[in-house]
């Protein structure tokens, strides 16, 4: 099979034929070339209407790169034409390959795109003799795109949270859809105030915010009034896992001022290298921390009644009525804040301030699951890990849109990369 029989089964152009097929040294290094001519009479595409005109005149030629073909990059050479259009004047000619002044054709962006979501940018760059600006390049075509052909209708449960970006405490506010049709990256945005999250509502539309059922986010005041304010009608349910980060912040504060007590009255430190005994899940615990946890708390420290608390208090989440939760909470809320242990006595306040929201959990019957927050924050983090070398946060924004956004893309007549 030739080449160019090849390239016509899997790109062909209306009004446009390829000719000679040749290797050539492009860059330094062999390349396969295929030439392409306008069929005859065929008159250039005007690029502002989209309607034919006549020929004005035509520029040098200019490469377009294709994805490889065995090892050997492949480039398109065509010189276009300026198509002289009566309503908008003389413009270069569109050109269903490419789009204006881009060396990569389309087909090539989103082959460089859908390998960029299995690797690093880096290493698509040096897989593929390209760079990572084109890798770059190429992932923001298919974001921009899928963002613009996306469809936002049925939207009844999103997740709020925010991520560290930078050092210096920069963070990106990021906005999931949790439908069970549908969970995925919906809005990313700098910062974690009152203003972003606002953008957000405003850009998805007071329609599409009224058919908001439920909302899952933290306990940061900026979203709360915002939400409140903006879906209003939408039960908001505080996210499990950032209230239970709070016991965890909390046991570690005691554990920590506990270790340098014991250590400054020269006793036994029993504590040392505990942290993540104490932090951690008891079935997540292997064998070996399980029998020393279990010696450690017939100890009598305040390490251990903060442990126990934390514990005791999981019992909540298993009940199945608001009312009986409730009754549980302000127990618990009651006996904590007569201790003396000021962190979890934080924690015991902090639960009281936000009581209604979080029995908001029961009356959605926890059909939100903060695991599926959790779960994105963690492949945002991961993704941007992969996108090392990312130079602005509207680098890293595309980077994680075109990673869960689960975005359409470009309509292709041949697959190159599932």
């Amino acid at each position: 099979m030739q080449i160019k029989t090849l390239l016509n089964t899997v790109e062909n152009f209306k009004s446009f034929v390829y000719k000679a097929v040749s290797f050539e040294v492009i860059n330094g290094r062999k390349a396969l070339v295929a030439d392409i001519k306008p069929r005859v009479n065929a008159k250039p595409e005007c690029s502002v209407c989209g309607k034919r005109a006549s020929g004005y005149d035509t520029q040098p030629s200019r490469l377009y790169e294709y994805p490889p073909l065995w090892g050997f990059q492949v480039f398109f050479r065509y010189s276009p034409r300026r198509a002289a259009c009566p309503v908008d004047g003389i413009h270069v000619e569109r050109i269903p390959w490419s789009e204006g002044k881009e060396q990569m054709t389309t087909t090539y962006k989103v082959f460089l795109s859908r390998w960029a979501k299995r690797l690093s940018w880096k290493e698509t760059a040096e897989i593929f003799k390209s760079s990572w600006d084109s890798v770059y390049r190429a992932v923001q075509f298919v974001v921009a795109y899928g963002l613009a052909h996306r469809d936002l209708e049925n939207i009844t449960e999103i997740g709020i949270d925010e991520i560290q970006v930078w050092s210096g405490h920069k963070y990106l506010t990021l906005v999931y859809q949790l439908d069970s049709h549908a969970k995925r990256l919906l809005w990313s945005g700098p910062e974690r105030k009152a203003k972003t999250l606002l953008k957000f509502f405003m850009e998805l539309g007071r329609e599409r915010c009224l058919r908001i059922k439920f909302v899952c986010s933290d306990m940061w005041s900026p979203y709360l009034k915002v939400i409140a304010k903006k879906a209003s009608q939408a039960l908001n349910i505080l996210d499990r896992f950032h209230i239970m980060k709070k016991f965890n912040e909390a046991i570690d504060q005691i554990r920590r001022e506990e270790v340098k007590k014991l250590k400054d009255e020269g006793t036994d430190n029993v504590l040392e290298k505990s942290r993540w005994l104490l932090l951690k899940r008891p079935e997540n615990l292997t064998e070996k921390q399980t029998v020393r946890l279990s010696q450690i708390v017939k100890i009598n420290l305040s390490s251990i009644k903060a442990y126990l608390m934390r514990e005791d208090f999981q019992r909540f989440w298993e009940y199945k009525y608001p009312a009986y939760a409730d009754r549980f909470l302000e127990n618990w809320i009651t006996r904590t804040l007569k201790t003396n242990l000021e962190p979890m006595k934080k924690v015991a306040k902090m639960l009281r301030n936000h009581k209604q929201l979080i029995l908001n959990w029961f009356k959605a019957d926890g059909r939100l699951s903060s695991g599926t927050v959790e779960g994105f924050n963690l492949k945002a983090k991961l993704t941007m890990r992969k996108a090392y070398g990312y130079k602005s946060l509207e680098c890293l924004q595309t980077a994680l849109y075109h990673t869960l956004g689960n975005l359409p893309e470009p309509i292709l007549t041949h697959r190159f990369c599932g």
